[in-house]
């Protein structure tokens, strides 16, 4: 399942990423320090939104590249679908180099905000939250977990517009669509069309999948490092919650695919419409569509991408 790390951590935003490390005693003061992350954000965001754009087309469904037949180590025949650096290639071909980053700026207001309400948010809870002595305690855990929920949860709220205006502007490239041609437009055709529920459509399954992470992620992480590693093997403890990343992030994967589908279906775009997709009624018809069809984890592989010679996919012309 290479690529679904890749592209769990992609997702999250820039300064979560960033945060990790931070030193809370550091000397430089909250507005330097905020502007430091915010500027690395942005870093990051330019650099991983092509990953990001390739992986969208992917999970909708669109493969405009013809795939080659050939054999794994195993001698099993397979046909190998187009990478990222070939379905890049093709986007360039497309529209150009500017072409890999169509909707970068919603994206970029989407780690600009979530850095100033992490910021401010976790600022608040800190102050309600007191100090555990036993720093391997499960109660210190939960509580710490409960913290990271809630700003989580407040982040996505205040983002998940930005989000969808985001995708919509990348699947346009399957249809050749102008109609989210910018953050003006988008806002206005989505107000119009759908009401405020439509900034928020793939919410749910988007945050479930968030909260599901970092649940599993923290608490099996405290209990391989209190009841499976011994205390003296303190480099193995520093990676536990790496590798939990890895095998958590394929337990949520499926959450993720499916907002980013809610976020596109039925808006008036090739890409969410038949007969490239069924018109769903809610995420859970969504989930149990992919599921019927074996696709719960379309697009988590960017670099080694193949399906079985028997079942072969739909290429476009």
């Amino acid at each position: 399942m290479s690529g679904v790390l890749l592209s769990r951590q992609l997702k999250m935003e820039p300064s979560e990423n960033l945060s990790v490390g931070v030193d809370p005693d550091a000397t430089p003061t909250p507005v330097a320090l905020d502007t430091a992350v915010l500027l690395l954000g942005a870093g990051v965001t330019a650099v991983t939104h092509p990953l990001l754009y390739v992986k969208l087309l992917i999970q909708v469904g669109h493969e405009p590249l013809p795939p080659t037949v050939g054999t794994t180590m195993f001698g099993r025949r397979v046909l190998y679908l187009p990478g990222f650096f070939s379905y890049a290639q093709h986007i360039v071909k497309v529209d150009g180099k500017r072409g890999l980053f169509r909707g970068f700026s919603p994206r970029f207001i989407t780690s600009a905000i979530s850095t100033m309400v992490r910021s401010n948010v976790k600022q608040q809870v800190e102050l309600l939250a007191k100090r555990d002595d036993l720093q391997t305690s499960l109660k210190k855990v939960v509580k710490e977990t409960t913290h990271e929920m809630i700003i989580q949860c407040l982040s996505r709220v205040a983002t998940h517009p930005f989000h969808v205006m985001s995708v919509r502007c990348m699947a346009q490239f399957v249809g050749r669509e102008v109609k989210y041609s910018g953050m003006i437009s988008c806002i206005t055709n989505i107000f119009k069309e759908e009401g405020v529920a439509g900034f928020y459509v793939g919410l749910i399954p988007h945050m479930l999948g968030e909260v599901l992470f970092l649940w599993c992620c923290n608490l099996l992480s405290h209990l391989i490092n209190t009841y499976a590693v011994d205390d003296s093997a303190s480099a193995v403890r520093s990676y536990t919650k790496f590798v939990m990343g890895i095998a958590v992030s394929i337990l949520t994967y499926p959450f993720m695919l499916v907002a980013d589908l809610m976020a596109v279906n039925n808006c008036g775009l090739a890409a969410g419409l038949p007969p490239r997709s069924p018109i769903f009624k809610s995420w859970l018809h969504c989930w149990s569509h992919l599921s019927h069809k074996g696709q719960l984890y379309r697009g988590s592989s960017f670099f080694s991408r193949w399906v079985p010679v028997t079942s072969l996919p739909s290429i476009e012309n």
